[in-house]
C-alpha cells in the first residue's frame, strides 16, 4: 500500500535549520522507508504522544502519524528538542 504524504506547514522552518547533507538523509528514509512501510519502520511513542510515530535517521526523529492511506509528518528535529516542540504543533492546523 503507498500511502500519500501530508506535510505541517512549519516543516519547512524545521529543514531550514538542518545541514543540507542530513536534509537528503531525511528525503531518502522518508521517500525509502516512511512511504511504503511506515508500521514497520517507526516505532510507536508513548505517554502525550500516543498515537504517534517516530522514524530515526541518525540523531534527527520524523515525527508522524498514520490516519487511513495519509502519513501526516508533523515535526522533523534533533533528538535533543524534537518531542518537546512537537507537542506545540498538535494543537495547531495542519
Amino acid at each position: 500500500m503507498t500511502y500519500q504524504l501530508l506535510y505541517h506547514h512549519d516543516i519547512a522552518d524545521d529543514l531550514a535549520h538542518i545541514p543540507a547533507n542530513i536534509r537528503k538523509r531525511l528525503q531518502k528514509a522518508i521517500e525509502s522507508r516512511l512511504i511504503l512501510d511506515p508500521i514497520s519502520y517507526g516505532l510507536p511513542l508513548r505517554k502525550s504522544l500516543q498515537g504517534h510515530r517516530k522514524l530515526r535517521v541518525g540523531d534527527y526523529r520524523i515525527i508522524y502519524r498514520i490516519e487511513t492511506d495519509q502519513i501526516i509528518i508533523l515535526k522533523i528535529g534533533h533528538r535533543r528538542d524534537v518531542y518537546l516542540s512537537v507537542l506545540h504543533r498538535l494543537t495547531k492546523p495542519i
